[in-house]
């Protein structure tokens, strides 16, 4: 089933990065919530991460586990390259 940006409700900034930002977004249709994560796709271009942003979408599609995120979905818009996680509380590595 193809995903877009219309499918998800954008609600806070939950961090920002070097790529881009995570929001905490809610699946319209299910109202299921997720964290968006937003790569912007000049930044990607112009600081050469298109691979590593690949890879993180591979590992996190791959991985299923209860202390580490898994990839719901993946899209792109005009701008900018979409993970669509699981949402987890301290979900920052740091914490």
């Amino acid at each position: 089933q193809a995903v877009n940006a219309d499918a998800f409700a954008e609600f806070r900034v939950l961090g920002k990065g070097g790529f881009g930002e995570v929001c905490a977004c809610q699946r319209r249709a299910t109202g299921k919530m997720y964290a968006n994560k937003r790569l912007n796709k000049k930044r990607l271009k112009k600081r050469k991460g298109y691979e590593a942003a690949l890879v993180e979408k591979r590992i996190l599609a791959r991985v299923h586990s209860r202390f580490i995120v898994s990839l719901a979905c993946a899209f792109q818009t005009k701008t900018d390259l979409c993970l669509v996680m699981t949402i987890m509380n301290g979900g920052d590595l740091r914490y």
